[in-house]
């Protein structure tokens, strides 16, 4: 069973893609974000009996001597007739039936002297088997006998002389039923042992992988802790809700150093309860290259009137300092000189842009006379800045929308069928960095993962 080793790559490949970074800029390393991820886990029953059915071979039991058990003068063999039924119960267990083939061969005398006759019956082998899913990956299951339901009963058929052998044959089941559950439990402790597939996905993401050459940007995302809520049966499937907690983060430039490996995955937390729908943080950087060429589309050459005169703004760039996006624009006419509008950058809901907030304004120019227009100046341009000047986030939005959705509704592998939706997805915090803007994107949203056919 792959299925936790698949759970975590899906996830981490393709849940948590970032946009890339400014390719002139060397090095920086993005803000690492906590996100938690929780998502439904649909399990058929089928995928279980499979297992089941792949480890119990055709021929069950076979007795092949006359004399044993105090010379009883009997041979078996049990055959399994058809696959093994799997049905949910109540109370976290599973019903299984094994139907059966029975062929056996009885003699009839005394003195050494007997006459053999054989038949052949059918019945179905009922279990009852309890599931407990450790916190350290495995799955340990109690398997019982729940009796024998006869088909077609056992006769030995002499002609004229028909005899019974119902009590021989089921004492004979009886005890094999009982080594049969012990086999049952045995499989699945072996099969069921998901510690190797959670460390190697683990230690697949010690290593950080590229996410973009032509941007030389790199993704590591790093687990913390794993939270599960209880098994729930249906009859023909299991259920349970999977919560991840991880860091994943971002850096341009040299390939940062891997996590140490580990060799056993940390225990996972049970939980009552856990929410359908999950927060997802990723980052997306704008390069100030970027929101320079935004206010030089906007803004470049355009003319304003200034007391009966124009301004013209014959250059203009973008650039941090600490905190505060600083717009730097070169004018000419009746200002002559540079103005310096500063904001914090922020998102707005409405405008669907990054705009400035708690904006400051001064102006440098040579001619002292001019700087009694700075007043009607400053209005001006920093309400045309507030007014007009953003950085569209409405494609950003509607790509990762598009890209997220996309990845959380494929069939990554064959029987892995996820199926999700974004419900909500907007910026959230907007933060300075040494060659841009980062803003933190929050998605509101739900996945499910069905397995079926691994």
């Amino acid at each position: 069973m792959k299925i936790i080793k698949i759970l975590f790559l899906t996830l981490f490949i393709n849940v948590f893609g970032q946009t890339n970074a400014d390719n002139q800029v060397a090095t920086y390393n993005f803000p690492k974000v906590r996100s938690s991820i929780t998502m439904p886990v649909t399990i058929p029953l089928s995928e279980i009996s499979n297992m089941i059915n792949a480890s119990v071979k055709e021929l069950i039991y076979q007795d092949d001597s006359y004399t044993d058990n105090n010379n009883d003068q009997f041979k078996v063999k049990v055959w399994k007739t058809r696959p093994i039924r799997l049905v949910g119960g109540t109370s976290q267990n599973l019903l299984i039936e094994v139907p059966l083939k029975i062929w056996a061969e009885k003699g009839i005398g005394t003195l050494g002297v007997y006459s053999y006759q054989n038949t052949t019956f059918e019945t179905v082998m009922s279990f009852n088997t309890s599931l407990n899913f450790q916190n350290n990956w495995t799955i340990t299951t109690n398997t019982k006998p729940n009796g024998f339901r006869w088909v077609t009963k056992p006769v030995l058929d002499y002609g004229k002389i028909q005899i019974p052998i119902t009590s021989l044959v089921e004492k004979s089941l009886v005890e094999q039923q009982e080594k049969f559950c012990k086999t049952i439990d045995q499989q699945m402790a072996t099969q069921l042992n998901f510690q190797q597939y959670a460390v190697m996905a683990w230690n697949v993401f010690s290593n950080p992988f590229n996410i973009s050459e032509e941007y030389n940007t790199w993704l590591k995302v790093t687990p913390i802790n794993v939270n599960i809520t209880p098994l729930k049966f249906y009859a023909n499937q299991i259920n349970t809700n999977l919560g991840i907690d991880v860091f994943s983060e971002t850096f341009t430039g040299s390939k940062p150093e891997s996590s140490q490996p580990i060799k056993s995955a940390a225990n996972f937390s049970f939980i009552p309860v856990l929410g359908d729908k999950f927060l997802l943080q990723t980052t997306a950087n704008v390069p100030f290259t970027e929101a320079t060429n935004i206010a030089r589309n906007m803004f470049l050459n355009k003319e304003y009137d200034v007391r009966g005169s124009s301004v013209k703004i014959k250059d203009i760039r973008v650039y941090g300092v600490d905190d505060r996006v600083m717009i730097e624009a070169e004018t000419e006419g009746y200002v002559n000189g540079k103005a310096f509008i500063s904001g914090i950058p922020v998102y707005d809901d409405t405008k669907k842009k990054i705009v400035l907030s708690n904006t400051k304004f001064n102006l440098r120019t040579a001619n002292i006379l001019q700087k009694t227009a700075t007043l009607l100046f400053k209005g001006k341009i920093v309400k045309m800045i507030e007014d007009e000047y953003g950085i569209p986030t409405q494609d950003l939005e509607n790509n990762s929308r598009k890209s997220i959705e996309e990845a959380f509704n494929k069939e990554y592998y064959k029987g892995m069928k996820m199926s999700g939706k974004v419900f909500d997805l907007k910026p959230s915090k907007i933060l300075m960095n040494p060659s841009g803007i980062t803003a933190v994107i929050d998605t509101n949203a739900t996945l499910k993962l069905i397995l079926n056919g691994i």
